[in-house]
């Protein structure tokens, strides 16, 4: 049975939640926005997903970075500074007594604002940018962590730059989504991307990386975001001296690797046991069964845990 690598475990403390709307709070029922919202009609807007630990953001700077340098790429005005905008996640987390929680995944959206009549032209926008914050206890299923993901390869290719710009993390997702589809009516859990040249890019949701013959292979990054949690890896890798390499890589590498893993700001490091029905693991053999996260992936978890939490800021 597939579960996405989104699957978490039910919180009944999620049923009262306060979400922030441009700085009001209101309970999870009455948490809404105008028909006329640009992010609603168009999915105008950019977005960032953040993870709690202890009451602290993981790579607060790094993803308000990516957001605010997402909003100058579609030349959309946020409406409030950084520091602004940390004060306003602070005050969610302390309206929902959150501010020394754990396992809170936050959603930050922000959309261009309301416009006078359903067009995509932002010159008729009429409103400030709407800012919508969602704090939700997540924790994600033992599947998720521990079972290993089915990938399938999909048609649904991450395009050229001047096509839509992978490298933004807007709301308009519907390649992820149709690539996402094809994976669950294949029954995968989520969909592994080609770039346009039939290089491996990244999964519908989260980054892709292989381990072969003790390195780690990710995609250029050319064609996808510029994941905070992948960079992370990234960096995590090379200052403990695991090879690690941004490059163009097929099927045929991924088919044969003995690790694979995806990552993201939701479940960090999750393994993969499966590529297009060609079961993965370590040590590799002839039994045909995924034996568990290989050793690669144990150490990577683990590192990466101890970084988060180490670069983890209170908002304000």
């Amino acid at each position: 049975m597939s579960t996405g690598t989104h699957e978490y475990i039910d919180d009944p403390r999620n049923a009262n939640i306060l979400i922030s709307i441009n700085g009001e709070l209101k309970p999870r029922e009455q948490a809404t926005v105008s028909v006329f919202d640009s992010g609603f009609l168009l999915g105008d807007g950019v977005w960032e997903g953040l993870r709690l630990y202890e009451g602290r953001i993981a790579f607060l700077t790094e993803h308000l970075e990516r957001l605010y340098e997402g909003a100058r790429a579609i030349d959309m005005d946020i409406g409030l500074t950084s520091n602004q905008l940390r004060t306003r996640l602070a005050e969610v987390l302390a309206a929902n007594n959150m501010s020394n929680a754990d396992g809170v995944h936050i959603r930050l959206m922000v959309t261009r604002g309301i416009k006078a009549t359903p067009y995509q032209d932002p010159r008729i926008t009429i409103s400030a940018a709407t800012i919508v914050i969602i704090p939700e206890y997540k924790t994600p299923t033992d599947a998720v962590i521990n079972t290993g993901m089915k990938l399938f390869t999909v048609h649904t290719r991450r395009g050229y730059p001047d096509v839509q710009d992978q490298k933004i993390n807007s709301h308009s997702k519907l390649n992820c989504i149709s690539a996402c589809i094809q994976a669950a009516k294949a029954g995968a859990d989520e969909a592994l991307m080609l770039d346009p040249h039939g290089f491996v890019a990244t999964c519908n949701s989260t980054h892709f990386f292989i381990v072969r013959r003790g390195e780690i292979w990710t995609s250029s990054g050319q064609f996808c975001i510029p994941g905070i949690t992948r960079g992370n890896i990234i960096k995590i890798a090379r200052a403990n001296d695991i090879p690690v390499f941004e490059k163009s890589f097929s099927l045929y590498d991924v088919y044969g690797a003995e690790e694979a893993f995806v990552t993201g700001t939701f479940a960090g490091v999750i393994p993969v046991r499966e590529v297009d029905g060609r079961l993965l693991g370590y040590p590799l053999d002839t039994d045909r069964q995924w034996h568990g996260a290989g050793p690669m992936v144990m150490r990577l978890r683990q590192l990466y845990a101890n970084h988060a939490r180490v670069n983890s800021e209170i908002p304000a």
